[in-house]
């Protein structure tokens, strides 16, 4: 869009990292030798299966027409009718109507000239909701907005019964697609839309964890679903938010903390400039407080959040209690194992930064050093140099309690989540660190990490006494 400027270096940064992911093809060899469990469904097809047809199901092609409790449903069938003046390029779609969904659709709503938006929920029973009660609703401070200017759809490989029968898209390309689905089903759900998405799409994953598509294993997925991986994949956003939003029940969040939103390109394609568009919506949109930032920072943020998440998270939720209870005491079991946890996330991170694998994130070192600069710095250059600091147990430890303090009256996503007896993303925060370590094929321990991953899956809950008893090789690390 006119008046966009890119933050100082972004498109740069993009076109290296271009290069270098098309030359690296040793990377993507080595990411198919070490495929983790989510990567492998996706190397067993080939590139020439398409993915399934997508019927986009409205409110006509519900059963019962006759039941609208609300008038206001009955201005809305789902169909893409409405603002014809508007470039379908400039349509919006938000899969996962959340506590994210919510607060992207509410905050590009409120925009002065707001896109056409259409809201995509993955059961017929919330389509049938939405007919009932239309619209979602955002709370901040003593003040509730309702929004009901969204189109709303379920994309189902089932053709409709009844009303009209129309693919996602109208059969065509997907332009702009947010999405804010739990981490575990982003993939899933975007490798089923892939037939609607293409060069001159630009998907925006607003999940807490990784984005997959980050190396090391990013690329052996896009060679594998994508003809041209250099060219015919969508532009690849990642979203790092730190805005608190919490459930008040269907279609209605609680925006408990606004904070900002950090955006910028994973991995993209020969048209990075079209993702211009959703971007200057991002930095636009009132109470998002977006900012494009360049991707290796992105990456840094992305890394720094998982870190936090694989301590706050699952620890909150095994204990039952508000993310500040974890840090009332600076010594005690919770003290010595969020110590223990830093220090192995610490260790796979830093083996991380000095792999090969990050080559097409950070800066190349340089083949040519000055004879005085220290020793670090010549073996892994300046930038790799500071995030090996950054990354320290002691720096990670500052980060972490300081947006401890921040969030000390929040609760986690993963204690509202088990309290609501939902799947957690345990698996995308303390399972990813388990994950890279095995791909990285050190011998780094991350056994504390594991056994929380085992004790949110298994629905444990302890006190802080019958915690010391689940890591009872705690003082080894301390």
């Amino acid at each position: 869009m006119a008046g966009w400027r890119p933050t100082p270096g972004i498109l740069s940064t993009t076109g290296r990292g271009l290069r270098s992911m098309q030359l690296s093809s040793s990377t993507i060899r080595g990411a198919s030798k070490m495929a983790p469990v989510w990567l492998q469904p996706y190397l067993n097809h080939s590139l020439e299966k398409e993915s399934p047809k997508l019927y986009a199901w409205g409110l006509s092609n519900l059963e019962d027409q006759h039941v609208v409790s609300n008038p206001s449903a009955s201005r809305r069938d789902g169909s893409i009718s409405r603002q014809q003046h508007c470039s379908p390029r400039q349509r919006i779609y938000i899969l996962g109507v959340g506590n994210l969904g919510i607060l992207f659709a509410s905050s590009l709503a409120s925009l002065s000239n707001p896109p056409p938006i259409t809201l995509v929920v993955h059961r017929k029973d919330l389509l049938e909701s939405w007919r009932q009660q239309p619209g979602i609703e955002i709370t901040r401070g003593d003040f509730t907005h309702k929004h009901l200017d969204f189109d709303v759809e379920l994309w189902s490989e089932e053709e409709p019964p009844i009303g009209p029968t129309r693919e996602v898209a109208d059969g065509q390309g997907i332009p702009n697609l947010i999405v804010t689905t739990k981490a575990s089903q982003a993939l899933p759900q975007i490798d089923r839309a892939r037939r609607y998405l293409n060069d001159l799409s630009t998907v925006a994953f607003a999940q807490n964890g990784m984005c997959k598509l980050w190396p090391p294993h990013g690329d052996t997925y896009i060679t594998s679903r994508y003809l041209d991986a250099s060219a015919s994949h969508p532009n690849w956003l990642a979203c790092v938010t730190t805005h608190g939003v919490t459930s008040l029940g269907q279609f209605k969040s609680l925006h408990t903390s606004e904070a900002d939103l950090k955006v910028g390109l994973v991995f993209p394609n020969s048209f990075a400039d079209s993702a211009s568009y959703l971007l200057n919506l991002f930095s636009q949109s009132p109470h998002l407080n977006g900012h494009v930032v360049e991707r290796d920072e992105l990456w840094i943020l992305q890394l720094e959040k998982l870190v936090v998440n694989s301590v706050i998270n699952p620890l909150t939720a095994i204990l039952r209690c508000k993310n500040g209870d974890l840090f009332t005491k600076k010594d005690g079991v919770i003290a010595k194992l969020i110590d223990s946890l830093l220090m192995e996330a610490s260790n796979v991170l830093q083996a991380l930064i000095k792999d090969r694998s990050t080559e097409s994130i950070l800066q190349i070192v340089p083949s040519m050093t000055s004879p005085t600069e220290d020793e670090m710095t010549r073996k892994y250059g300046r930038q790799r140099r500071d995030l090996l600091d950054r990354f320290s147990e002691e720096r990670l430890k500052d980060m972490l309690y300081s947006v401890g303090h921040k969030v000390r009256d929040n609760t986690s996503s993963m204690l509202q989540d088990v309290r609501a007896g939902k799947p957690t993303e345990v698996n995308e925060f303390n399972g990813w660190l388990v994950e890279m370590a095995a791909y990285l094929e050190g011998e780094i321990d991350v056994v504390h990490h594991k056994n929380l991953v085992n004790l949110v899956e298994s629905g444990t809950v302890l006190n802080e006494e019958s915690l010391g008893q689940h890591f009872s090789n705690l003082t080894d690390y301390n």
